[in-house]
């Protein structure tokens, strides 16, 4: 049995202002459903991803900004960096963790720039959306066996 991950919630406090700042990024509208003044659903994906995330009115009852960790992943992560900055993103420089292995929460062993030997899974950068949902991305060139 296949279980993929399609949609990932995030709690915002503004859809509007959400929808405008996850568009900005170039991420494409699926959706945009109201049944009445108390739901409202938003649905958008990133370029190239089969997964979406969706935000609206009463679609979670999660704080807006508590979601931590979301993670997007590229080929190229100074690229992605420099296209977020251009769009109006604040965004984190490039790291990668002191130990040389996936990051660590909060910001005490993030060492400046890419990972030395530009290791795949080893390189990363930071933003948040308005609310404050916390985003990664992550820098993959090749994929562990079995990806």
């Amino acid at each position: 049995m296949d279980f993929k991950l399609e949609v990932i919630e995030i709690p915002v406090a503004d859809v509007d202002r959400a929808k405008e700042f996850y568009k900005g990024l170039g991420w494409r509208e699926d959706a945009d459903f109201t049944t009445g003044p108390d739901f409202r659903v938003v649905q958008l994906t990133p370029p190239g991803s089969p997964a979406s995330v969706i935000f609206g009115t009463n679609v979670t009852a999660a704080a807006p900004g508590s979601a931590q960790g979301l993670m997007l992943v590229v080929d190229d992560v100074e690229a992605a960096r420099a296209d977020l900055a251009d769009r109006g993103v604040a965004v984190s420089g490039v790291f990668h963790d002191a130990s040389g292995v996936f990051h660590r929460a909060g910001t005490e062993t993030r060492v400046d720039g890419p990972a030395p030997d530009r290791q795949s899974y080893c390189s990363f950068l930071s933003f948040d959306d308005p609310d404050g949902n916390a985003w990664l991305v992550q820098e993959v060139t090749t994929r562990l066996p079995g990806r």
